[in-house]
């Protein structure tokens, strides 16, 4: 279903849709209901060109003159018993306003009009598919009223009768069936046409009045092509009745046919003038003035004549303003061309001679075509000047002006030109982001250890600890070892977890010693070597050790208490710290060995205490004495290696 009120915006003209408001305004204002009704209707569904308005008001019309007046529309003539106005808005909009009526026919073409609804007037009306009505009204604007299928029929492009004696009462519409079938090239419905013949036959046609033969003479010079027309009317016989002087002869053709040419030329130029008034001056130039004096006389409206009458003057006119020096540009040229009357203008460029008024047409015609297609589209993009800017016609009308007059000759004054309407550039977009969100992590929680985890661990530690003691001791040991203190005592039963750490640390102490004996002098050599064992507390009693040096040198081995030792210092171990180590409490005593005090002057050597008849369960190191003599014992090695003492 097509959109009425959407083609009420779009079908008509400027004039036209301002002169539709108004009279729906003035109307309201009266408390009238208002429709778009006839012709204009059937030109908008039938996708044609909307001649004039046809408006139906609920209501006396003719009290709306005086409002009409005042709006600014020009009335041109009136019809008492229908209650008729004839007006004109402005240029381009002919307008004629009624009220709602039925007719009643006592004889052939002698009505009497009573005020009626809107459906009763529809249905009055000559053909259907005149029969239709759009609502102006508020509530119901572009609602369609078709009470007789006249859609169907002007789908199928048929002309069909409304009433069946429609030919008999009004005899009128015979000429009007065929002035539109000429016009349109539709063809009549076959109960139509045979109803046309019956009423034709029977010369119904006499019985038209004055005002329905001026009126149908006047529509002739409304017509687009109005010789078509003219001669269709002749060949029916109906121009014997309506006005016999006016036939094909009293046309001028080739005049006839040069103003159409001209009037497109206007039309792709952009000027839409009303030619009605100049193609009757060539529909009639052949015609006596007798004639053509009472044939204007028949017209019921005087908005032609007024129009025909006006012609030269307003040539005339055109003329002056066209040939000053104020036209010098071609700029000032089109600008005054579409500021005057359109009608002026065809007129003048129909009749017009001379050199001068015809080379400002053309340029007319050419400059601006040319112009417009010069300009810098791109440009205007890259400079922001886009369709949805504000006033963007204007500044394409603006550059086409500059073009024709030649002001833009290059890329650098084009781009000044359009500085002024360039918009300033958008500030930059702001982009908002979320922050990320911070994972939390979570540490597992530390699983309780059982007593005997930490003491492996403890034992662990404390074996780790021993052997880079002894790897340390390694490696500052001097070339020739001095003096090798020990203090024998019997030793506990070592833990299960630490035999086999403990006998690694005791392997390499033992290798150590063996490189210790095997540079020891033979006067000592006879003496047995008492092995350095490793003591089997854990790491929170560990005993001392000293190794001694000639530079002074020794080892220092902090206690560790359930964790790994942090750091093996070559520095003595203080006294206080290993007097702080808890030892833990073994099965049985073994030999601990003791670390040398922390002082200047170093203290004489213990005695050694009784040994065993039993020989060492595991010794140190075999014996590296010379042959032949024996080894001293330890107790001995320790005496000869005290400070001041030579070799």
């Amino acid at each position: 279903m097509p959109d009425y009120t959407h083609l009420l915006e779009t079908r008509l003209n400027a004039d036209q849709k301002q002169a539709l408001n108004a009279v729906t305004e003035i109307a309201r204002a009266h408390a009238m209901t208002v429709y778009l009704t006839g012709g204009a209707v059937r030109d908008i569904v039938s996708g044609s060109s909307v001649r004039d308005l046809d408006i139906s008001v609920q209501g006396n019309a003719l009290k709306l003159r005086k409002d009409l007046e005042k709006s600014g529309f020009a009335l041109t003539g009136e019809h008492e018993p229908s209650r008729t106005l004839f007006a004109y808005f402005r240029r381009h909009a002919r307008l004629e306003i009624s009220s709602t009526r039925i007719e009643h026919f006592a004889k052939p073409g002698r009505a009497e009009y009573k005020p009626a609804g809107i459906l009763d007037d529809l249905r009055r009306r000559d053909f259907t598919a005149n029969a239709m009505a759009l609502s102006l009204n508020e509530g119901s604007y572009g609602l369609l009223l078709d009470p007789l299928n006249g859609t169907a029929d002007i789908q199928s492009q048929h002309l069909r009768l409304v009433s069946n004696y429609g030919f008999l009462d009004d005899p009128i519409r015979l000429a009007r069936a065929t002035r539109f079938l000429a016009r349109t090239g539709w063809s009549m419905e076959e109960r139509t046409k045979v109803r046309y013949g019956n009423a034709k036959s029977e010369g119904v046609i006499e019985s038209v009045s004055a005002h329905q033969r001026g009126y149908e003479l006047e529509e002739i010079a409304y017509e687009e092509d109005a010789l078509v027309v003219l001669r269709a009317l002749e060949s029916e016989g109906w121009m014997k009745h309506l006005f016999p002087g006016w036939t094909h002869h009293s046309v001028d053709t080739a005049g006839l046919q040069r103003l159409h040419e001209k009037l497109v030329q206007l039309l792709m130029a952009g000027l839409h003038p009303d030619a009605a008034a100049a193609a009757f001056t060539q529909l009639t130039a052949k015609m006596s003035s007798s004639n053509l004096g009472a044939l204007k006389r028949l017209f019921p409206r005087r908005g032609l004549l007024q129009d025909v009458a006006a012609l030269e003057r307003d040539a005339k006119e055109f003329s002056k303003h066209l040939l000053s020096k104020e036209m010098a540009k071609p700029s000032q040229t089109w600008k005054f061309f579409h500021n005057a009357k359109p009608e002026a203008a065809l007129w003048l460029f129909f009749t017009g001679k001379g050199a001068a008024l015809q080379a400002r047409f053309d340029n007319f015609f050419t400059k601006w075509t040319e112009a417009r297609q010069k300009i810098p589209y791109a440009i205007l993009q890259e400079m922001r000047i886009k369709p949805e800017l504000e006033g963007y016609s204007d500044v394409l009308d603006k550059t086409t002006f500059a073009f024709m007059d030649g002001e833009l000759t290059s890329e650098e004054t084009i781009r000044k030109f359009l500085e002024p309407f360039s918009p300033p550039a958008p500030p930059p977009p702001i982009i908002l982001r979320r922050p990320r969100a911070v994972k939390r992590v979570v540490e597992p929680k530390p699983k309780k250890k059982s007593a005997k985890t930490l003491k492996a661990e403890e034992a662990a530690a404390a074996a780790l600890a021993l052997s880079s003691v002894a790897a340390e001791a390694t490696a500052t040991q001097p070339a020739t070892a001095t003096k090798v203190e020990t203090k024998t005592k019997t030793a506990p039963a070592k833990p299960a977890a630490a035999k086999k750490t403990e006998a690694q640390s005791t392997a390499k102490a033992q290798s150590t010693a063996k490189k210790i004996e095997a540079k020891i002098p033979a006067k000592t050599a006879a003496k047995p070597v008492v092995a350095v064992k490793t003591p089997t507390k854990p790491a929170a009693a560990m005993t001392k050790k000293s190794v001694s040096a000639p530079a002074k040198k020794s080892v220092t081995v902090k206690p560790i208490a359930r964790v790994v030792a942090k750091s093996v210092s070559a520095k003595t171990v203080s006294a206080k710290a290993a007097k702080k180590a808890v030892p833990a409490k073994p099965a049985h005593k073994k030999p601990a060995v003791k670390l040398a005090p922390k002082s200047a002057a170093p203290k004489p050597a213990a005695k050694p205490t009784k040994q065993s008849s039993k020989p060492v369960a595991k010794p140190a190191a075999k014996p590296a004495a010379k042959p032949g003599k024996p080894a001293k014992p330890a107790s001995k090695l320790a005496k000869s290696s005290k400070p001041g003492k030579k070799k």
